[in-house]
């Protein structure tokens, strides 16, 4: 009968751990591998995608239409306001392959658009994913930027106020930071709201020295901020067929669209004028 060498074994046990444990050690690696080649790929899709189209596909324009009614009422506003500056407003709802920056206009080509103002960030920590792209190209294609945060009523104003900072660095000729509140809160009172959307403004001011332009709806404004903002700059969006966005208020913009049809867009966007000169405007502009 043979023994069993206890020296023998105990190597053979070693042996077995320790390749046990490079196996499992390796599959560790082979996952986390994946996972980051999966991430990145991710990452990095829309960009490929977005350079591509640039690079390597024809633009060929959409042949977008609205209804009769909707065309025959932004014609009526672009005619009456045709000496003043137009600009549009996007986020991430618009794709960046839709975008053919260097040739922006409306009215057949006749106007220009001249500024454009993109959602940076959301809430207290959600920022807009198009945001970069969209800033870079914008500043390359010599149209004035602006930048807007989506205000969440029921969220936490510091917070939301150094999520913008941190998702944007406006520079000298930018136009001034933009609060967009246009949800009713379910958690507070209109008296919190105010008081929260006054500290969100005291902080961007302090940051930029400017007061923020206020960006909000016709009846929004009329209901809630009516009598407290007054000394900031107003943006209405008002899409009723009418001439002006507000007879009782002073306003800077209008936003008389979001079905705007643009040379050189592929998807309908918001549309805005500004309501003055371009040296009035300059006074929209960080120094």
């Amino acid at each position: 009968m043979s023994k069993t060498n206890p020296k023998a074994t105990k190597r053979k046990k070693i042996y077995k751990t320790r390749r046990k444990n490079y196996l499992f050690r390796r599959y560790i690696l082979l996952a986390i591998l994946g996972l980051t080649l999966l991430g990145t790929g991710l990452y990095l899709r829309d960009k490929v995608a977005f350079y591509y189209a640039m690079y390597f596909e024809k633009f060929v324009h959409k042949n977008l239409k609205n209804s009769e009614e909707e065309t025959a009422r932004i014609n009526k506003i672009v005619t009456e306001y045709n000496d003043k500056i137009f600009g549009f407003d996007i986020s991430h709802y618009q794709h960046k392959r839709d975008i053919k920056w260097d040739s922006l206009t409306i009215a057949n080509g006749s106007i220009p658009l001249e500024f454009v103002i993109m959602r940076a960030s959301m809430g207290n920590r959600k920022k807009d994913k198009h945001f970069d792209d969209f800033w870079e190209l914008a500043k390359e294609n010599n149209l004035t930027r602006g930048a807007y945060h989506f205000y969440r009523a029921d969220e936490d104003p510091i917070l939301q106020a150094n999520n913008f900072l941190e998702s944007v660095n406006l520079e000298s000729g930018d136009l001034r930071p933009v609060l967009d509140i246009e949800r009713i809160p379910r958690r507070k009172s209109k008296e919190k709201l105010i008081e929260d959307l006054k500290v969100w403004c005291k902080i961007i001011e302090e940051k930029y020295g400017e007061k923020p332009i206020i960006y909000t709806y016709y009846h929004y404004y009329k209901d809630y901020l009516r009598g407290e903002f007054d000394d900031y700059p107003l943006w209405l969006a008002n899409y009723n067929d009418v001439l002006v966005p507000s007879e009782e208020d002073s306003w800077k913009m209008w936003q008389f669209t979001e079905k705007g049809i643009v040379k050189g867009i592929n998807v309908k966007v918001d549309l805005n004028i500004y309501n003055g000169n371009s040296w009035s405007f300059s006074e929209l502009k960080l120094d």
